[in-house]
């Protein structure tokens, strides 16, 4: 029943129930799921007399589900949500659900991908069950046919109530890039935004508005008007908006879809037609993260509103609800800005803040950190380093009698600042880089150190500490020594060890700024033991500037023989040279500093990847495709488990130190690339101080840096190596064009398939055997799609076109 009139409760349209779809497929459509390419391990479907139901799940366990699949905007695989659901609550999942996911069904949308009930992604269903991409207005078009003749009978009657018909709340999209434009703000968590660029639906809707109200004679500027109707306006040349009027005196209407006022002609104004009611209007709002506490602060609304207001921004989505939460980067420079954090900075307790003065002499100064370039963030003696010193105390008497799993963060994101434990104490942290749903990045802001942590270790600020913690500025500064020679250039590992061995263990310094540099925000400065103050010849500065530390290693050594193998001499120089060998590397890595159990093999391999028998079918998913001829595929069954061991990976060598490595061709490492750690093996060392490497598990070739190599333990080398090299079936062998490459790469690369193989070449190297296979789309409920035939398909019309 949709109401119509709100006095009225007898006043409304009827339709047909929905069909529901039954839970299970019969036992026919069963026999035929299981003759078709599909994974003949399956649980059976359960029976749909089943006595458990949607509402017999409680309320707590639904939203408890919500809340993980919110996290997931791209959908999460059913048969990984035990897992997740087990990390995040500490409970087990009832696995039965897995076997009836339409339990689930009226809180998260089940996407099913074969006739297997647990191979489905799950997606949250937005509240209201409103699709959540509004931009398309499918939910009132179905309903068209059905009440057009009702329609006709009210149009006339009941014409002036249909002006108070709501239309429907714009959600943004949470699939693809978004870029929206900041129109105006009340508070942090009303914030006006537009997207940058038209939905097709609304170019299509202010199309037909334009012909509508261009070509009918029968239309005419609209009568009693009243302050808060919708109306369409006519524009400048001949578009027409859809409007709301603010005011009758001096007739300024609210362009709804574009977030801007106007005053207009009461004759350029007309009743707006029921056709163009149904899509949200394009302008809405949002609220953003990390500045709720403070939403109606007038120092952070006053700074939002200067850096944010009819600027574009790039959208991070945390929550999609009826005002979704943001993140908003101003990426129109070299690096990307994040918005919120930024602004909270107008936050900061002015008397706090501490700057620092030119040829100013600073004493007991502490060195918190030295990064790879040779910078350095100091902490100087403040009344704002007293102020953090007495909250974080605070904070420890706090926790002596609250439990710390209350305060678990539970929607990380970058520039979010939390509280982690560290030495025994409480210390603020600033999220810089998520990882994983269990990994990622934080700064310290008290002493500049950036670790790898997982995201249990970190805690929310109670609230009632909230605007202290963030009111006090970041008391580490950052700062470099002076006066280096000009052709330093990047710093070497040794005068990096050199300066942290000098520096870290000394529990005071004195320093002199020699000067500012305002856009970097970094201080060049004269920094000396306390003894040798303010001799200039005894400073840090001088000592690391005669000491012989800046000459870069020579990579001759790393010169690979002619004929593509690495000669045994040139082997044994890049095993001794890489080891930086130097006296100063080997003392900073003890062996007592070494984790029980982390000796690197490296000889032991992990056992290899069960391949199918021909004939056999294979549930896979693609992770590279160059062409039929070549692609990667991984186990779908074993997905879980390499995600996991990512994770272990960028948590152990993100905290752990650095271990001199002997770089050996063909042999197994993990490696940095980007922000992840891969296992690799050594496929070329290349003259210029990089490697070529090739992802064990990925089937990528990479260049990776010696300084991000690493040797991999054995507790990471259980796993078998999870890419497959493959070929398609079905299609001849040939070279492929260009055009023929991208189609099929377009076709299946980051999907699943089912694999039919056709036969395997096996290898003693895991990465050197090849599948060659049939590859079956089964994601349609009726049809299974086999690719070679789309891409002999294919393969026709490129040969026609030529």
């Amino acid at each position: 029943v949709e109401k119509i009139h709100r006095d009225d409760p007898m006043d409304g349209f009827l339709y047909p129930a929905k069909k529901i779809p039954p839970v299970a497929k019969s036992d026919t459509e069963q026999e035929k799921a299981s003759q078709n390419v599909t994974s003949s391990k399956a649980d059976p479907l359960l029976k749909p007399n089943m006595e458990t139901t949607p509402a017999s799940l409680s309320s707590d366990f639904k939203a408890k589900i919500v809340s993980i699949l919110l996290k997931y905007s791209n959908g999460l695989w059913a048969h990984a949500l035990p897992k997740v659901y087990q990390d995040a609550y500490q409970v087990k999942f009832p696995e039965d659900i897995l076997n009836n996911l339409e339990l689930l069904s009226d809180v998260c949308t089940v996407d099913y991908v074969s006739e297997v009930p647990r191979k489905a992604i799950l997606y949250a269903k937005p509240q209201r069950g409103i699709d959540e991409n509004l931009n398309v207005t499918e939910k009132v078009k179905r309903h068209d046919g059905m009440k057009a003749t009702a329609e006709q009978q009210y149009e006339e009657s009941k014409d002036q109530y249909l002006e108070n018909i709501t239309v429907p709340s714009l959600i943004i999209p949470s699939e693809g890039s978004v870029s929206i434009m900041v129109l105006e703000l009340k508070n942090t968590n009303e914030v006006l935004i537009r997207q940058v660029y038209y939905s097709s639906a609304q170019e299509q809707m202010e199309d037909e508005m334009k012909t509508y109200y261009n070509q009918n004679s029968t239309v005419s500027p609209a009568q009693s008007l009243s302050v808060g109707q919708l109306v369409a306006v006519h524009a400048e040349e001949d578009a027409w908006l859809r409007a709301r009027i603010i005011s009758l005196e001096d007739n300024r209407v609210y362009y709804v879809d574009h977030g801007f006022t106007e005053f207009v002609e009461s004759n350029n104004v007309c009743r707006l037609q029921k056709q163009f009611r149904s899509l949200p209007f394009q302008a809405a709002k949002c609220k953003l993260a990390g500045l709720e506490a403070f939403c109606d602060d007038p120092v952070l609304v006053k700074a939002v509103e200067s850096q944010t207001c009819f600027k574009i921004f790039a959208v991070e989505i945390l929550e999609k609800s009826d005002t979704p939460l943001l993140v908003l980067y101003d990426t129109s420079g070299e690096d990307d800005i994040n918005i919120n954090a930024t602004c909270l900075k107008a936050l900061y307790d002015k008397s706090l803040e501490l700057h620092l003065q030119v040829d100013a002499l600073y004493t007991n100064v502490r060195v918190t950190s030295v990064s790879s370039d040779g910078s350095l963030y100091c902490q100087v003696p403040s009344k704002g380093l007293s102020r953090l010193s007495e909250i974080l105390q605070k904070l420890e008497d706090y926790f002596l009698y609250k439990q710390t799993s209350e305060f678990n963060v539970l929607l990380p994101f970058c520039g979010k600042i939390c509280l982690f434990p560290s030495k025994g104490k409480w210390a603020r942290v600033e999220i810089k880089i998520i990882h994983t749903r269990r990994a990622l990045d934080v700064q310290f802001m008290d002493s500049g150190t950036v670790a790898t942590v997982k995201v249990s270790e970190l805690k929310e600020i109670p609230p009632q500490f909230l605007r202290e913690v963030i009111a006090i500025p970041p008391q580490a500064l950052k700062c470099c020594l002076a006066d280096l020679p000009p052709n330093t250039g990047m710093w070497t590992p040794d005068a990096v060890l050199w300066l942290r061995d000098a520096v870290i263990n000394c529990p005071e310094f004195s320093m002199k700024v020699i000067k500012q540099d305002a856009s970097k925000g970094i201080a060049h400065i004269y920094l000396f033991a306390p003894e040798n103050f303010p001799d200039v010849d005894r400073s840090i500065n001088r000592q690391i500037k005669n000491a012989d530390l800046w000459k870069h290693q020579k990579d001759v050594f790393l010169s690979v023989s002619p004929s593509g193998t690495s000669s045994t001499k040139a082997i044994d120089d890049a095993a001794s040279a890489l080891q930086f060998s130097s006296g100063k590397l080997e003392k900073s890595f003890p062996d007592s500093g070494r984790e029980p159990g982390s000796a690197v093999s490296t000889v032991d391999m992990p056992p290899p990847l069960p391949l199918p028998k021909p004939g056999d079918l294979m549930d896979i998913y693609v992770s590279v495709a160059c062409h039929p001829g070549h692609f990667i595929v991984q186990p779908w069954n074993e997905l879980n488990n390499l995600y996991a061991l990512m994770e272990e990976m960028i948590l152990y060598y993100s905290r752990a130190e650095e271990k001199p490595v002997n770089i050996e061709k063909n042999k197994l490492y993990a490696a940095k690339i980007g922000d992840e750690w891969y296992r690799v093996i050594i496929k070329g060392i290349l003259r210029n101080g990089f490697l070529s490497v090739y992802e064990l598990d990925y089937g990528k070739h990479e260049f990776v840096s010696i300084r991000k190599v690493q040797p991999l333990l054995d507790t990471f080398r259980r796993l078998p190596f999870q890419a497959i090299t493959a070929q398609l079936a079905g299609v001849k062998n040939q070279q492929w064009s260009e055009e023929a490459s991208i189609v099929f790469r377009n076709l299946v690369e980051k999907k699943p398939f089912v694999a039919q193989i056709q036969a395997v070449n096996d290898s003693t190297n895991s990465w050197d055997r090849k599948i060659v296979t049939f590859l079956v789309d089964t994601s349609l409920p009726h049809v299974d799609t086999w690719i070679h035939d789309f891409v002999s398909q294919s393969l026709v019309e490129f040969s026609k076109g030529d």
